[in-house]
């Protein structure tokens, strides 16, 4: 098996904030990320697929064809976008970054062709802070 991992750079914000709860309780559990006027960071997203190469091309998919598939399909919804309220896969969800990388799966693996597997996602919201997720 191959795996080719093709990184995205997307800018967003959000907040952190379980409405059921008061707003010390949210500053208790969330700290910053529950500031009111929201709050950004800078992401990379890593995705990679898994296959085996074709015997015409060497590839086990087009990066061309992947890249744009991901521009498409999730770094347009999400780049300069607020989270909580521009990203339709977000709505009714609390915008954490596991969440998050959750959604963007669900999105990005029925768009995979014939023979080509959605391996891993690596989502990074800092540089000490990063989720990575191999699907349900």
């Amino acid at each position: 098996m191959v795996y080719l991992t093709r990184v995205e750079h997307f800018n967003a914000a959000h907040k952190l904030y379980n409405p059921s709860w008061t707003r010390e309780k949210n500053d208790e559990v969330f700290g910053k990320c529950a500031n009111e006027n929201w709050h950004g960071h800078n992401f990379e997203l890593f995705v990679t697929v898994k296959g085996k190469p074709d015997p015409d091309t060497g590839f086990i998919v087009d990066a061309k064809w992947l890249s744009r598939i991901v521009k498409d399909s999730i770094i347009e919804k999400l780049d300069h976008r607020n989270l909580n309220l521009d990203v339709d896969f977000m709505r009714g969800k609390m915008c954490s970054i596991e969440n998050l990388v959750t959604g963007i799966w669900e999105e990005l693996a029925p768009l995979m062709p014939g023979g080509v597997q959605l391996h891993c996602l690596k989502l990074v919201e800092t540089p000490r802070i990063y989720v990575e997720y191999y699907g349900a």
